[in-house]
């Protein structure tokens, strides 16, 4: 999913709540006008005062993007039909406006003018409408221009279908896509050198006749590269109901979802990011100031220690006070052989001699990885996701370890609260493997609680 869809899609609630107000305090001015009170006198005296009437209007519109939510008109969808999408409003809209005169009988509550209250419906529908159509003109004016958030490509597959793809994503640029190439056939190495250059973002295939081993290929490489995998189906595999379904014109087109990580759940799971990690950043910033303090004092060398990692397959990098000597890594070769942990790529030794005085201190207190808010209010990691490894280590990577790279790293994850350190590499990719699959905002929730109970309860980092 591109981050400008996301963008487009999440703009809709603040956008239909503002459209739901505007058209509240239209219809109230609208019905005291000269215009309408001319043709119709008013004759009541409207019982709210107007700040009372403006908290109505505002809780009204938050009721009604509840509605809209119910409905699902922000179901992130990167082809909505426009009619579709109007007479979803105007449904959406009626049903709102009848709970809303259903609430009022069952409290026995008078609202003075009926004008008003159909004013608001018939002008809420205009609103929203009006302010969607602008959203999606911008939206689509910015794919045919620019290709702002356009899918790059690549069409893998021989026949008359796979030509007929290619024409309509060249026709339809509105349709979000890009045709960055075209191949007959399956060729691995020529499709990681179209990922490398040109580059893409997703691989339909036209058609599934190839030799299993081939599309099985093709599937491992998608998953190891991050890239999607989308396939025209037949009959009986269009019957499937644990897939999403996209088209590209009239071409159905079916993608297997790795994780529900994605649309709306990526944009929870980014807002938590912030919050969480702007709130713990401003509540410990005296406890990194001391922290910060101590270091400087016991040793030469910075506050904190930079390590390149890889984040959903991107390099950046990880901020934590440091614990060791300023020459840690040129030292760490001399130690290999000591490694404790031979199941897999990771470097673990429990009577590390590089590490200093307080950062032993720092490590039994989980202290030293404080500073990875910083990294997750940055957009590189996140709160709660796979561990954060190196460049060598990845490279050492199996290829079900690879599926860890669909997502971002986390500064704490599933493996970290389920033992830590005493857990196998493998026991670690099963459990953020589950995470993966399972992904949920509860669950992000119980993995942080767990995880504040450990710094203060457990003392096996060290």
């Amino acid at each position: 999913m591109k981050k400008a869809e996301l963008f487009f899609n999440a703009i809709l609630v603040p956008l239909d709540y503002l459209m739901f107000f505007l058209a509240g305090v239209a219809a109230y001015y609208l019905r005291v006008s000269e215009i309408i009170s001319g043709w119709r006198p008013v004759l009541f005296e409207l019982s709210l005062t107007p700040g009372e009437y403006y908290r109505t209007v505002f809780a009204v519109a938050l009721f009604g993007v509840g509605v809209f939510a119910l409905s699902g008109l922000y179901k992130i969808k990167k082809n909505f039909r426009s009619l579709q999408e109007f007479f979803l409003i105007v449904t959406a809209t009626s049903a709102g406006l009848l709970a809303v005169v259903f609430y009022l009988f069952l409290f026995r509550q008078v609202f003075e003018s009926r004008f008003i209250v159909f004013a608001v419906w018939l002008l809420s529908i205009i609103f929203v409408t009006l302010g969607r159509v602008i959203v999606r003109i911008i939206e689509k004016s910015l794919l045919k221009k620019y290709h702002y958030g356009a899918h790059r490509v690549l069409i893998v597959g021989n026949g008359s279908l796979a030509s007929r793809l290619k024409k309509e994503i060249a026709r339809r640029p509105d349709l979000g896509y890009v045709a960055a190439g075209y191949m007959p056939n399956i060729e691995i190495e020529k499709i990681r050198s179209f990922a490398q250059n040109p580059g893409i973002d997703e691989i339909i295939l036209t058609n599934t006749d190839f030799e299993k081993d081939k599309i099985l290929s093709l599937t491992d490489f998608c998953e190891e590269t991050r890239v999607v995998f989308k396939f025209v189906p037949n009959l009986f595999q269009s019957l499937a109901t644990n897939i999403e379904f996209d088209t590209i014109s009239a071409i159905p087109l079916i993608e297997f979802k790795k994780t529900p990580l994605e649309g709306w759940g990526r944009i929870m799971k980014r807002a938590t990011d912030l919050s969480l990690s702007s709130f713990g950043l401003l509540l410990l910033s005296p406890l990194f100031l001391t922290i910060a303090a101590l270091i400087k004092i016991e040793s030469r060398g910075p506050v904190f220690y930079k390590s390149t990692r890889i984040s959903g397959g991107e390099k950046f990098l990880m901020y934590k006070f440091r614990s060791m000597v300023d020459n840690a890594e040129r030292e760490k070769e001399k130690l290999l052989e000591l490694n404790e942990r031979n199941d897999g790529p990771l470097f673990k030794m429990k009577n590390d001699p590089r590490v200093t005085k307080l950062g032993r201190l720092l490590r039994k207190l989980r202290l030293d990885e404080l500073p990875q808010l910083i990294n997750v209010l940055r957009g590189e990691m996140t709160l709660v996701g796979p561990r954060a490894h190196l460049p060598e280590e990845i490279a050492q990577y199996k290829h079900h370890h690879k599926k860890l790279l669909t997502i971002k790293a986390g500064a704490t994850g599933m493996a970290q609260v389920s033992g830590s350190s005493d857990l196998s590499f493998e026991e670690e990719v099963r459990l953020d493997t589950y995470y993966l699959e399972n992904w949920s905002l509860p669950l992000d929730f119980k993995i942080v609680l767990k995880t504040v109970l450990i710094l203060f309860f457990d003392r096996s980092a060290c």
